[in-house]
């Protein structure tokens, strides 16, 4: 997002106002190039024509007249000069806009979408392939699809019409279609790179919820095939033409490729396409054995290349705006420049540093190893349009200020600028753009006079330096993230002054691994290793800044929210301004800001009322899904589901104060209530996951045993009879019956150890007798037609309240509850977890029977499905339930000492 100066450089010995010449020219061809990619063609030409002509006449007018010599007649010909420029620019803005924007438009590709037409197509990729981020919908996790950039060179219609076209679409290839073939001699027979991994969270997640193993498998392996693809590779494809989902951007039709007929590589990528793939795969062999972050990181830090980041690392680095950091920026290539040049300001001088004066090299010769630097970045970074930016954001860093001229560095930036947008105009259409240039803008005009006036405070001038340029960043592109995300973070300049210091080491010793990998693999490792630890030490600041309870707030992600929030910018920088000459106000509101940051429990508690003293049972806000927790003590919850998302898990839990899960139950294997299980395991002790045993869908019960052994946390399997305690908390398993699948080795352990309440005693609670033993080996699984059949139930007593958990139990299991020696236990019980989420599809004699005096139901706003069913919370009602349902009421507790006469308190999470 950014684009970092280097220190050393000095002040600016040419004091004065900023060149601004160039910046009307470079805003008038973005403004145009935005305006025009879609526009219609006859109004294209008319702003060429009129803003050419226009421009002609005023630069004739200036160039005749004569010279004044007043400053007026000076002024009035330098504004016709500057307006004609302005004008030259638009017209040749909307020219290329107007060009490329047709490109999109004409040929035969969007009427074949619109009609949904099923095509053969010769395509060449345009970037790297890449895989979608699962999705959670419904009960299922939706496949990652592999996604391509690519154009169309030949087209061939069912009726075996061909066409010639160069129309750019979006190529998306479902899990399970299989790799592309290579035809036997010819160019396709060229070397390609090893193939890369699929992302731990995405194994597993391909297919559908039937999957076997196998099957599973050869959707990875053809995956695999699919993202082993170069740029400029050329492919035969078989696929079904859709009209865009998004529309304005460099798309002309999505094309979904099916599995048959299969396809062909046509051609095999270009020589420095392979070239760059081959030093790309080098430091990914040479990060390998690296720890999780480190190996996943560092690839991303140096070429942008992420695919080993996990959903949850790159929430962190979203929630604390470091995501910068993993794409290709300005700063990258500054670094390696100034590591060959030193110092800018001394670029020049005698006494310069960096590695070129030690190596003997003259300017000339500096200059010349600068710019092949910056060749070969483009070229191992992917030469698109966001690494053309990146190279030269990053290269006006140093191209003035090796002068020791930052004034120039202004008008090099508006030239950077208009030139990038002619070349690319749908550049012009880009939140990166925006943001590089943003970025880049406030560092060259903000950063160096909110520095000085720290160093005038007594700040340190490196650390004013470094405080100067995070604010400026931060404070100019926040409104833009803001309609991004719809959030604000409030940690974003602390973890960037923190990660700073270490992106130069981590990206310096980076691309030595990079460049050593071919020929020298040891030493390329140890390069990896020697990076490894800055790279841990960034991943560690986004981890710990994301996990704080204030690290941000919710902001409308809209263009009115994107200016109020530039407004509350500018009132919080004028305000400052004034603070920073009384200390103490600085302390008091730094001390206000570590408070929100922090959120400490029992201030927390005083300020929003939530979690309420004395919660026994509370149910998460997680959309549409499950998650639920039982106090345990002090820090301490059993958590029942962990629902969809991994982030909204972790902020339920993180409210309520748990830090140590001595059991995590997971009733079945739908995603709804599993895929947030990295969300609980997040900065938590866990001691144990009881499961049900009917482990379908496969591909989550996968995950869950991955997630688990990951962190060396015993699986164990829920059975009817099971009895349990841990500190105040006792319970019965119901359900499912003994035989729903393998046993385990050993039956489920008590809660124990450290996690265990001292004093009170684990092992087999009060509700009935000891827990049945396992049955001895296999045994065959009863005849369900689904997870939600298996689920686990509880009849769990927690300080005098008796609380139902249900799961998501289908009508015919909860008759069979009805039959079996437990019905008498669940008569009356003070709080029911409605099963399936209120769906239509309940008994009525288990509702008459269990009575209950409070019902909660947890369900996603707007969930599809109708849940909860009106006919649900009226049998509910009708029964004398007080029900309450998420979608509405938002995160709930229960607390009170339950009984026949005593109350039982439910308290909404109002805060926002």
């Amino acid at each position: 997002m950014s684009a970092t100066l280097p220190h050393g450089t000095g002040p600016d010995p040419e004091p004065g106002p900023l060149d601004l010449r160039l910046v009307p020219p470079a805003l008038a061809a973005w403004a145009t190039a935005a305006l025009t990619l879609d526009a219609p063609t006859d109004r294209t030409v008319w702003i060429v024509a009129v803003s050419l002509l226009g421009g002609i006449v005023l630069l004739g007018k200036s160039r005749r007249a004569p010279e004044s010599p007043v400053p007026p007649g000076r002024r009035s010909a330098w504004a016709r000069a500057s307006l004609a420029a302005v004008l030259l620019c638009v017209a040749a803005s909307a020219t290329s806009a107007g060009l490329q924007g047709a490109d999109v438009r004409r040929g035969p590709v969007p009427e074949l979408a619109r009609r949904s037409a099923t095509v053969t197509a010769d395509i060449e990729l345009t970037g790297d392939p890449w895989l979608s981020r699962p999705r959670v919908r419904g009960d299922h996790t939706a496949p990652a699809a592999v996604l391509i950039r690519a154009k169309v060179r030949r087209l061939e219609e069912s009726d075996g019409r061909s066409t010639r076209t160069r129309a750019p679409v979006l190529v998306v290839v479902d899990g399970g279609v299989a790799g592309p073939e290579r035809s036997s001699g010819g160019e396709s027979e060229q070397e390609t790179p090893e193939i890369p991994e699929v992302p731990d969270r995405v194994r597993g997640a391909t297919g559908d919820g039937s999957a076997s193993a196998a099957g599973g498998s050869r959707a990875r392996a053809g995956q695999a095939g699919w993202l082993r693809l170069l740029p400029s590779t050329r492919l035969r494809v078989g696929g079904r033409l859709a009209p865009a989902l998004v529309g304005g951007d460099r798309t002309a039709a999505v094309l979904r490729v099916r599995g048959s007929p299969g396809a062909r590589v046509l051609a095999g990528p270009s020589g420095p396409q392979r070239w760059a793939g081959r030093l790309r795969d080098g430091l990914r062999a040479a990060t390998d054995g690296l720890p999780g972050d480190a190996r996943a990181l560092l690839p991303g830090l140096v070429v942008g290349d992420t695919a080993r980041i996990t959903p949850e690392l790159d929430d962190a680095f979203k929630a604390t705006d470091l995501t910068h950091t993993l794409a290709v920026s300005g700063s990258n290539l500054t670094v390696l420049l100034a590591l060959l040049t030193g110092p800018p300001g001394l670029a020049r001088l005698t006494e310069r540093r960096g590695l070129a004066p030690r190596l003997g090299l003259s300017l000339r010769a500096t200059a010349l190893f600068a710019g092949a630097l910056t060749l070969g970045f483009v070229l191992v970074c992917r030469p698109d349009p966001s690494v053309l930016r990146a190279a030269v954001c990053g290269a006006i860093a140093l191209l003035a200020l090796a002068t020791g001229r930052r004034r120039s560095l202004v008008p090099a930036l508006a030239t950077a600028v208009l030139l990038l947008v002619l070349y690319d105009p749908w550049l012009a259409r880009g939140y990166g753009f925006l943001l590089s240039v943003l970025a880049t803008g406030a560092l060259l005009v903000l950063a160096p006079g909110w520095s000085e006036g720290l160093r005038r405070r007594g700040v340190p001038p490196r650390l004013a330096e470094a405080l100067g340029a995070a604010a400026a960043a931060q404070a100019v592109c926040a409104p833009v993230v803001a309609v991004l995300s719809a959030r604000v973070s409030l940690v974003a300049v602390p973890c960037n002054l923190l990660a700073e210091a270490a992106v130069a080491p981590a990206t310096v010793l980076g691309f030595a691994a990079l460049a050593t990998a071919p020929v020298a693999m040891p030493l390329a490792r140890l390069l990896a290793w020697g990076a490894s630890w800055p790279t841990r030490w960034i991943a560690g600041v986004a981890r710990a800044g994301a996990a704080l309870p204030g690290a941000g707030v919710d902001w409308p992600g809209t263009w009115p929210g994107a200016l109020l929030l530039a407004a509350v910018t500018v009132a919080v920088v004028l305000a400052g301004r004034r603070l920073v000459r009384h200390p103490w106000w600085c302390g008091l509101f730094g001390a206000l800001l570590l408070l929100v940051l922090v959120r400490p429990a029992p201030l927390t508690r005083v300020v929003t009322g939530w979690p309420p003293p004395g919660w026994r049972y509370a149910m998460c806000d997680v959309g549409q899904g499950d998650a639920t927790v039982l106090a345990a003590g002090a820090g301490a919850g059993v958590v029942v589901d962990a629902g969809p998302d991994p982030a909204a898990v972790d902020r339920c839990l993180r409210q309520l104060g748990i830090t140590r899960v001595p059991l995590l139950v997971l009733t079945h294997f739908h995603a709804d209530h599993v895929a947030g299980l990295p969300g609980v395991l997040r900065g938590r002790e866990v001691a144990a996951i009881e499961t049900t045993g009917f482990e379908e869908p496969g591909q989550e019960a996968e995950f869950v045993r991955r997630e688990a052994a990951g962190r060396h946390i015993p699986v164990t399997r829920a059975v009817a009879g099971e009895e349990r305690r841990t500190g105040p908390l006792s319970w019965r398993v119901l359900w499912p019956p003994a035989d729903t699948g393998p046993s385990p080795a050993a039956g489920p352990p008590p809660v124990t150890g450290p996690l265990a309440e001292p004093g009170v005693p684990a092992g087999p609670g009060p509700l009935a007798g000891p827990a049945p033993p396992p049955p001895d080996g296999p045994v065959a699984a009863p005849e369900f037609d689904g997870p939600n059949d298996a689920s686990v139930a509880l009849l769990v007593r927690a300080g005098g309240l008796r609380l139902l958990l249900l799961g998501d139990l289908e009508p015919p299991d909860q008759q069979a509850l009805l039959r079996s020696p437990e019905a008498a236990g669940m008569a009356g019980v003070d709080v029911l977890k409605v099963a399936h989420h209120g769906s239509a599809y309940q008994d009525p004699e288990l509702i008459r029977l269990v009575a209950p005096r409070v019902a909660l139901i947890s369900c996603g706003t707007g969930n599809p499905y109708g849940h909860p069913a009106p006919s649900t919370v009226a049998a509910l009602r009708a029964g004398g339930a007080l029900v309450l349902r998420t979608d509405r009421d938002g995160a709930l507790a229960v607390g009170g000492a339950g009984g026949a006469d005593r109350e039982v308190r439910v308290t909404r999470d109002e805060w926002p």
